[in-house]
């Protein structure tokens, strides 16, 4: 499947992801010494909804963020992560010079992890699409303590793994439009902790057919490293819908990060879910030692 960043803004994926990725940002932040935030698959960094997603051949895609964070914008009675979720939301609207109510721009994950990093934080932003990278290149400019990277996102793992820090979270959030994606992600992960044993990697996924799924997590057994992994689905197995879900597995979890993600995950299948059999599950499949 294609799974470019800007077909999907705001999507149902982007809130599960967004929202999972401040928390992971969170958990990094308990520490006062730095980290590095290394993003392999940045895409252009923020979206502005309003212009339609064309496609290559010609035909609009009918925008997603309606029944995406659209269903979450402006409620009350959220959790505080999810209200916090929205307040970073809001904040690149008002960057983006929207300061009404609402919503017109969407952040991609660097800017949803810009907006959080501290003075001794850096994050470097990896795309590969040289379109999307001047985008993304420009966006930044006059930011501090971030670098743009024109290249494969699973070269830059080599390039900037160990950092000086020696902390890095480090988001793995390709388009899979490669048939190979899963087992590059593979390598890549496998690369990333032998040179960092205690990275924090995460990974996001789409759900498509179980069988690829569990075919991805059956070969991250072999790198004998802590993995959690969580998934929504807005439809149930039996779904016509071809992308019935999607999950985040993350290498070397933060502490007691599992329990933050469960708590969310129930309002988020109540408020995203489009038909029977919507659930979510967070679960280890390695347990810490």
């Amino acid at each position: 499947m294609n799974y470019r960043h800007h077909y999907h803004a705001g999507n149902y994926a982007d809130v599960f992801k967004h929202l999972l990725l401040l928390l992971l940002v969170r958990a990094m932040q308990r520490k006062e010494k730095g980290f590095l935030y290394l993003d392999t698959h940045a895409g252009r960094g923020g979206y502005d909804l309003a212009v339609p997603s064309i496609l290559p051949d010609g035909r609009t895609r009918e925008p997603e963020h309606p029944a995406g964070i659209g269903r979450l914008w402006g409620e009350a009675g959220l959790p505080a992560v999810v209200n916090d979720y929205l307040a970073l939301v809001r904040r690149f609207n008002d960057r983006r010079g929207e300061t009404g109510d609402e919503l017109k721009f969407y952040p991609g994950s660097p800017w949803i992890a810009k907006l959080m990093l501290r003075p001794q934080d850096r994050m470097v932003l990896c795309e590969l699409r040289p379109d999307d990278a001047e985008a993304l290149d420009f966006d930044f400019a006059r930011e501090t303590g971030v670098k743009v990277l024109t290249m494969d996102g699973y070269t830059g793992l080599k390039a900037q793994l160990p950092p000086s820090e020696k902390r890095a979270l480090v988001l793995i959030d390709p388009p899979f439009e490669s048939k190979a994606e899963f087992a590059d992600i593979q390598r890549g992960l496998a690369d990333a902790v032998r040179r960092l044993p205690g990275a924090v990697c995460a990974v996001w996924y789409p759900i498509t057919e179980r069988a690829r799924t569990e075919d991805f997590h059956q070969a991250l057994l072999e790198l004998a490293v802590p993995t959690l992994f969580a998934e929504l689905a807005i439809a149930g197995d039996s779904s016509l819908l071809r992308m019935k879900g999607c999950g985040l597995l993350i290498l070397n979890p933060p502490w007691q990060i599992d329990g933050k993600i469960k708590a969310v995950l129930p309002v988020l299948v109540d408020r995203l879910k489009v038909e029977a059999g919507a659930g979510a599950v967070c679960d280890w499949l390695v347990p810490e030692k």
